[in-house]
């Protein structure tokens, strides 16, 4: 779920037993990325081995569970090792003793730094602009005045009030002249001035005396030329480091010298892809002085820096700075990291992390002082982490995917392990900190939207996590029911349903009650939970009969600003108003799920009213967002047009658009938004600047099954590979991303997620769609299975079921050639539909002729665009042969 502009943290000013070893499953770390071909540059991104590339991939395996098995990205168990060390700076000595526990220690060291230098009494500060005072994030009064900049404390700072307008300005006058051989600037880690000009005053006009870009370092000395005799010295900063806080600059001190080199002990460990827990370091020793080690972590190399990606504690209102702190004792310790204060108010740590790079520093800040100090020596025997999530391992796994083509296969266990890393228990303090938590929530398993943020169940997220997870994991299919059922029971009195826990489930947006329609239904599919079916009934019928007629206007459309809501969002939090084809598509598709849960309850009534509605509200938007000059559905009916992706894509998978405008429609995103790390989501930049460069797997997610569903398979792969592909070969490897920006960027830079359920459409569209099963009746009663393998020579898989799992693999030579192997569960029966490349063909089910070309022998057999299509198979195992008629 991407954060809304208006949930993004605020821009106020910051106020100060042995365990056994664990090797991640084909992890990219250190000596394991050279062996797979790829290389970080300065950015942080990961370029392929073209060898790596093709779509070549084994021949079908006689064993078919073990070879599935190598493409599992899980750990064997709860403790996790990093698997090697991306570098380490300053005094640190044997950092690779980090790798191997029980092989030595890895020691940092610092010396004790020397007393800065003081300004002369009488010495005065003045800026172009200070923050009002407030009371922090500590609820403790505190000023911004530039003179906080001079005072020797430095747990107080500067902050300027013009958030990323520039120069901010920073001037020192003393009383009588100093000669300075140049000066040193101590920040602040939420606000680093990265690029700046020193001047001082001659007593006519101000000279250069140095200039800065590019720094990254809060404390950084700034030498002249040569000594200067001076009144004055004037910063003049031109950018400061983008942090969640926003960009402000903030100085912490200016002192009147040159202080030694701020070298700061680090070395910075890599576990070889995303994972998350609570991160643990064995301290064998320490000095017994205090000495603080701060930690942060990364998903990327791109955003490790002195300060964490992302940190809860930047929305929660504690002074973190960005790291997490912790003060070793002499004797050492077993440190878990875990939320909260180590000392009173002092060395704070934030506890779970969702990351693949952890740096960690001899280093304290200022105000823990003197709980902690930033010098000292601390010796580590061991670095792990309690992984927390889903454990999928080879026995967890009751449905699994493979086929001929390698990078598919990949792609697939990749998202599996995404989904698995958001599959985890609800933890008050684990989650976004912004009214998130929940009584109703707490202790339950739950699949939430991202490992390191927001970690809250957001009802559209499951529209693909959950089919993700039940096709991989069907024993956490409550994490998915819980979910739902706790939105159910927050519902509003006027029938709408939060989307998530967020702001004590008030967040307003006005698709996701869609969604749970939806998502209830896929969830009644797969488990055929008549408990959960019809204990939520009511809550169904009263989104659907109140809320959402509420919002429908003359045209029968659902228009978003009617009723009041014209300032809810949507899953991407977008300034579109009015008709939307997005909502009104997902609106007929909601519909049509009701009304099959109807009909299963045998509530004939409403469903027949939902089926009539929803028939209604197609036809409305074909008559109403049909662009014609375009071959496409308008995103909305008023304002610059556009088209878009989700409209589009879901009008053709809710069945809104006939064959002649789903063709039409994809064409024209063909036309408009193919980049090569995706599809993009608008094909033009009206609603924002840069729309037309960003790609969602969550909206891309329809689209694939659009393309497999209209015959365009190959369209289908090739989107995966572009989008899955860029995913795969990028830092960090493996795990799909939040959303996808320009050029192949980090949409939102470090606050994004790089392992988030809602990305991994992947493993249904390749087990639904190119496998081709899929449940049709609650508890897979009833399934059907139609393959559309496009250029994929075989294919094979499990799909749980309540019944036990129902088998699929199958080869396509082509020619009319096809081979199908079935195992049926008891208790089930299904239809199955075989490609005949356009020939006449012959079938033969279990030997038994079932299609002679021309009319059916058995099974009911018909052809059907393309396909045999043969119904009534039951339990047991199933071959069906396609051969040419002749």
């Amino acid at each position: 779920m991407p954060h809304s502009p208006a949930d993004s943290p605020a821009g106020e000013p910051r106020p100060r037993g042995p365990q056994r070893r664990t090797v991640m499953r084909a992890g990219l770390g250190g000596a394991a990325l050279a062996a797979a071909g790829l290389t970080f540059g300065s950015a942080g991104t990961a370029a392929a081995d073209p060898a790596r590339t093709g779509t070549q991939g084994p021949a079908a395996p006689q064993s078919p569970e073990a070879d599935w098995h190598r493409y599992l990205q899980g750990p064997t168990d709860r403790t996790v090792r990093p698997v090697g060390i991306l570098r380490s700076s300053g005094a640190v000595t044997d950092p690779d003793a980090l790798l191997a526990p029980g092989g030595g220690s890895t020691t940092l060291s610092r010396p004790q730094p020397p007393q800065p230098p003081s300004w002369p009494d009488g010495t005065t500060a003045t800026a172009s602009s200070a923050h009002a005072p407030n009371n922090g994030d500590d609820g403790q009064p505190r000023t911004y005045d530039a003179a906080n900049a001079i005072d020797g404390d430095p747990g107080t700072f500067w902050n300027d009030d013009t958030l990323a307008a520039y120069p901010d300005t920073l001037t020192v006058t003393t009383t009588a002249p100093l000669s300075l051989p140049g000066i040193t600037l101590l920040s602040n880690a939420d606000g680093v001035p990265s690029d700046f000009t020193v001047e001082t005053w001659d007593g006519a006009a101000w000279q250069p005396a140095a200039t800065v870009s590019g720094n990254t370092q809060v404390q950084r000395a700034v030498p002249f030329a040569a000594t200067v005799s001076t009144t004055q010295v004037r910063i003049s900063v031109t950018a400061d480091q983008s942090t969640p806080q926003g960009e402000f600059t903030r100085i912490n001190e200016v002192y009147p010298g040159l202080l030694p080199d701020n070298d700061v002990p680090r070395v910075v460990v890599d576990f070889g892809k995303v994972v998350v827990g609570y991160p643990h370091i064995r301290f064998s020793s320490a000095s017994d002085n205090s000495p603080g080690v701060r930690l942060a972590f990364s998903e990327t190399v791109e955003y490790l820096t002195e300060r964490s990606d992302f940190t809860r504690a930047d929305q929660s209102g504690v002074a973190s700075q960005g790291t997490d702190q912790v003060a070793v004792p002499a004797g050492g310790a077993d440190w878990k990291d875990t939320k909260g204060y180590q000392s009173g108010d002092q060395v704070y740590a934030d506890g779970l992390h969702g990351f693949r790079y952890l740096q960690i520093s001899l280093d304290a800040l200022a105000s823990d002082a003197p709980a902690a100090q930033p010098w000292g020596e601390v010796s580590i025997d061991e670095v792990w982490l309690e992984f927390t999530a889903y454990l999928g391992t080879p026995e967890s796994y009751s449905g699994w995917f493979l086929s001929s083509d390698d990078d598919l296969n990949r792609y697939w266990y990749g998202a599996a392990y995404t989904n698995e890393l958001v599959t985890d228990t609800f933890r008050s303090d684990d989650i976004d900190p912004r009214g998130a938590d929940s009584p109703s929530l707490d202790g339950k398993s739950v699949l939430q939207d991202g490992a390191k943020r927001d970690r809250d169940p957001y009802v559209g997220d499951l529209a693909v996590s959950a089919r993700t997870l039940y096709l991989t994991h069907d024993d956490a299919a409550e994490a998915a029911r819980n979910v739902l059922a706790d939105l159910a029971d927050h519902q509003r009195s006027d029938g709408w349903i939060p989307p998530a826990s967020i702001n004590g489930y008030t967040l307003p947006l006005f698709d996701y009650p869609l969604w749970w329609v939806t998502c209830s239904w896929d969830y009644v599919l797969h488990t055929g939970d008549r408990g959960y079916a019809t204990g939520y009934y009511p809550q169904l019928t009263k989104v659907l009969d109140s809320w959402y007629p509420s919002v429908t206007d003359g045209d029968g459309l659902l228009s978003k600003g009617l009723n009041g809501t014209s300032g809810y969002g949507d899953y991407a939090f977008l300034g579109r108003s009015g008709q939307i084809t997005y909502y009104n598509a997902n609106y007929v598709q909601a519909l049509n799920d009701a009304a099959s849960l109807a009909g299963w309850l045998g509530n004939s009534a409403d469903a027949a009213r939902w089926t009539a509605r929803a028939a209604t509200v197609a036809n409305a938007v074909n008559a109403h967002l049909w662009d014609a000059a375009a071959g496409a559905y308008l995103d909305s009916a008023t304002g610059p047009a556009r088209h878009a992706q989700d409209g589009n894509a879901i009008a053709i998978t809710a069945g809104v658009a006939d064959a002649s405008r789903a063709a039409s429609a994809l064409a024209h995103l063909d036309a408009t938004t193919v980049l090569p790390y995706g599809n993009a989501f608008m094909d033009n930049d009206t609603i924002f600047d840069g729309a037309s460069q960003r790609v969602y797997a969550f909206t891309s997610y329809p689209e694939l099954v659009a393309r497999f569903r209209t015959g365009r398979a190959d369209s289908a792969l090739d989107q995966i590979r572009r989008t899955y592909g860029w995913m795969d070969r990028h830092d960090p490897g493996i795990t799909n991303w939040e959303g996808i920006g320009p050029d192949g960027s980090l949409y939102e830079g470090a606050y994004t997620s790089m392992a988030h359920g809602w990305s991994t459409g992947v493993v249904p569209a390749l087990t639904n769609e190119l496998l081709g099963a899929r449940p049709t009746a609650p508890g897979f009663t009833t399934w059907s299975v139609r393959p559309r393998p496009g250029s994929v020579a075989w294919a094979r898989g499990q799909l749980p079921t309540p019944h036990g799992p129902l088998g699929v693999d199958w080869r396509h030579p082509g020619q009319g050639a096809f081979a199908l192997t079935l195992r049926v569960p008891g208790g089930t029966r299904g239809s199955v539909a075989v490609p005949t490349d356009g020939k006449a063909v012959s079938v033969r089910v279990d030997g038994k002729l079932a299609w002679n070309g021309k009319k059916a022998k058995a099974y009911d057999a018909a052809a059907e665009e393309g396909y045999v299509v043969l119904d009534g198979l039951t339990a047991g195992t199933r071959t069906v042969s396609v051969r040419p008629a002749d």
